[in-house]
């Protein structure tokens, strides 16, 4: 990249046999259809948290129910390519659907460790810094006991792949290589900013945030959990935002470790034909710009085959 030159940041979501890219003007869709072609659509980049951007944990929280409206729309549409019009359901079903699985997510890594956490820290007496770690170790064990089970899932597996797809397309836009499935390939499915990164850093977060709530009665202890879930969220964009541009300092690079070391159990090595939809993605929302830039690239030496992590600028 050339000197002095903000780094290019590019956010995407792996879907049902395809990835979301997301732009700075544009989001797009690109998927595998059954009778093995690409088919993409592309819309206008929704605006409204960007009026949040310069506030610290507010842009996080922000940005991230943005992420999240996308996130479903893209999905929605990428599973109704997969199956005839007529057994399409609504969109309607489809939102109750994500619906409940919002409320399961909450009772599963929210609600859950933290009864089981009162009752074992009841039954043993384990008090202060001991009864937030605990709790913590409790919302981890049971978040990787579930990235574990659904991917034995055969469907999963496949979303998994387009996650390593996905990531392997932003690692060689942001490296500033060709951005052709073929380059793309020989990048690591890892990525500082992955959702998956952002979870761990949750996970973390939540202990530090709770133990400042100490240990309430049943009743407020619940509440907690649930009330300062979008403040943690934000806290944990601000750290995921730093590490991202501060990759070049070994502390971060570190620290960063354990969620890049996780990546692994919700990434996938990729065929060459995945690729080619992740990057499909990528360039259709590349601004005018963006693409000459992309084009004029010069062919360069490519990292031997998934030996490059996908820091780059991130």
């Amino acid at each position: 990249m050339p000197a002095g030159t903000q780094p290019r940041y590019m956010g995407g979501q792996a879907v049902m046999e395809g990835v979301m890219m997301r732009g700075s003007r544009s989001w797009a869709v690109a998927v595998r259809t059954p009778e093995g072609d690409i088919e993409v659509v592309t819309h206008e980049a929704p605006t409204w948290a960007e009026r949040w951007g310069k506030v610290p944990i507010l842009r996080g929280i922000m940005g991230l129910g943005e992420s999240m409206s996308l996130g479903f729309k893209a999905l929605s549409w990428s599973a109704d390519r997969q199956i005839p019009e007529e057994e399409r359901i609504s969109s309607k079903a489809m939102g109750f659907t994500m619906g409940i699985a919002l409320v399961l997510f909450t009772a599963i890594f929210i609600l859950i460790p933290a009864f089981v956490n009162k009752g074992i820290a009841d039954y043993f007496g384990v008090k202060g810094i001991w009864f937030h770690l605990l709790e913590g170790a409790i919302r981890l064990a049971i978040f990787l006991g579930y990235l574990v089970l659904i991917g034995m899932v055969k469907d999963i597996r496949r979303v998994y792949m387009y996650h390593g797809a996905e990531h392997k397309a932003i690692a060689a836009y942001e490296n500033d290589v060709e951005l052709t499935a073929e380059s793309a390939q020989q990048f690591s499915t890892e990525h500082v900013r992955c959702g998956t990164n952002f979870l761990l850093t949750v996970m973390a977060t939540t202990i530090v945030v709770y133990s400042f709530v100490g240990r309430p009665s049943l009743p407020w202890l619940i509440a907690s959990r649930i009330i300062l879930i979008p403040l943690i969220a934000g806290l944990a964009y601000e750290v995921i935002r730093f590490s991202a541009g501060h990759m070049r300092w070994r502390w971060v690079r570190i620290a960063m470790k354990p969620g890049l070391t996780l990546q692994r159990l919700t990434t996938r090595e990729p065929t060459l034909d995945q690729v080619e939809v992740a990057v499909a993605s990528l360039r259709a929302v590349l601004t005018a710009e963006q693409l000459a830039e992309v084009d004029a690239r010069a062919i360069r030496p490519a990292p031997a085959p998934g030996t490059r992590p996908a820091f780059g600028t991130a």
